[in-house]
């Protein structure tokens, strides 16, 4: 089935109050290749910068079953914080409102449980950017929302470093535990001037709010001899569905090309247990290419069942040192049972 076709029964849908993952007709079931045959929407970049920022970068996306307005929702951030945006097809998105964002921080993260959200984001200690922990807003109605608590700070010795940090946020539920993902301290990237994150670590706690306890060790990690990681770890977003019995997650690593760039690529890891992760597809399934908008990095990422295809919003970057940061949206068509993918590998 084309794109717009199901873009048209979304709206409808979110039009007369359904769900838009309600009994979506799409046409024969499709097989599924997780690594291939990922395409972007037509209509890409989705998201420009707020004026006269250059950055919207991270987005997570409330689909409208979940939204107390049955409105697709999506909070991102800038340079001065972060934003909210809204949409009725998930496609064509407006802010919320105009002007200043919601409040400063980075990174967000939006999870939804029993008519709370919960809004976890990366705050920045200082101007030079060397020091963040992890905080959490609460809201019932996506608009009024509570002081910030912090739930996460530095405090192992991987992640303190050239950047001592916590940050890049997912978190998800599984039996009576939380598991919170989240990166930690930074690796200086010479070509843009900036720091990526190095390590990605997991804390469980027994609410959402925590109090959290740490995994001692980082979960992944820079290694030399993988050509999509090789600099960085960059952040991970575990699926809600399984895949063949293993949990399925997405990661844009960060690495250097063959001829020196940095670069950021989003790929497929697969774990029994949640803190080992072995690759699906030998390459990333949404990269840098030509020369447009995102010509030198993939970045963030959130990624959505709607019917029978997979919706990963994502942010890219142009530029190395000087560049714009857009959010734009590729989709994947699967089963509905995700068990019946295959990963289709490049291999």
């Amino acid at each position: 089935m084309k794109f717009g076709m199901q873009t048209g029964c979304l709206v409808l849908l979110a039009l007369a109050g359904a769900g838009c993952d309600a009994k979506i007709e799409d046409g024969p079931e499709p097989s599924g290749c997780l690594c291939t045959g990922w395409k972007d929407h037509p209509e890409n970049p989705l998201i420009e910068p707020p004026k006269p920022e250059s950055i919207i970068a991270d987005p997570t996306v409330l689909l409208p079953e979940k939204a107390p307005d049955r409105k697709w929702h999506l909070f991102a951030h800038s340079l001065l914080g972060i934003h909210h945006y809204q949409s009725i097809d998930g496609v064509h998105w407006d802010r919320v409102t105009a002007g200043p964002p919601l409040f400063a921080g980075a990174r967000p993260y939006l999870y939804p449980e029993g008519g709370m959200f919960y809004l976890f984001y990366e705050s920045f200690q200082s101007l030079t950017l060397d020091r963040s922990s992890l905080q959490i807003r609460t809201s019932s109605n996506l608009t009024d929302w509570s002081t910030p608590t912090t739930v996460l700070e530095p405090s192992l010795n991987w992640e303190i470093g050239f950047q001592s940090t916590n940050g890049n946020p997912f978190i998800m539920k599984t039996g009576t535990e939380y598991w919170l993902y989240y990166s930690a301290n930074g690796v200086l990237q010479s070509d843009t001037g900036f720091s990526e994150p190095k390590y990605i670590g997991r804390a469980m706690a027994s609410s959402p709010e925590g109090p959290f306890e740490k995994h001692p060790a980082p979960i992944l990690e820079p290694r030399s001899d993988d050509p999509y990681r090789n600099q960085a770890a960059g952040s991970i977003k575990v699926f809600d569905e399984k895949w063949r019995g293993r949990w399925l997650a997405f990661s844009n690593g960060i690495f250097h090309d063959a001829e020196g760039h940095s670069r950021s690529a989003i790929g497929i890891l697969s774990s029994d247990d949640g803190l080992a992760w072995g690759k699906v597809c030998d390459r990333p399934v949404v990269g840098p290419e030509g020369d447009g908008w995102k010509s030198a990095f993939v970045y963030a990422f959130d990624v959505r069942r709607v019917g029978n295809q997979l919706w990963m919003y994502y942010n890219a970057r142009d530029g190395w040192r000087e560049g714009t940061e857009r959010i734009g949206l590729a989709t994947l068509n699967i089963p509905r049972d995700l068990s019946k993918a295959d990963s289709c590998s490049f291999k």
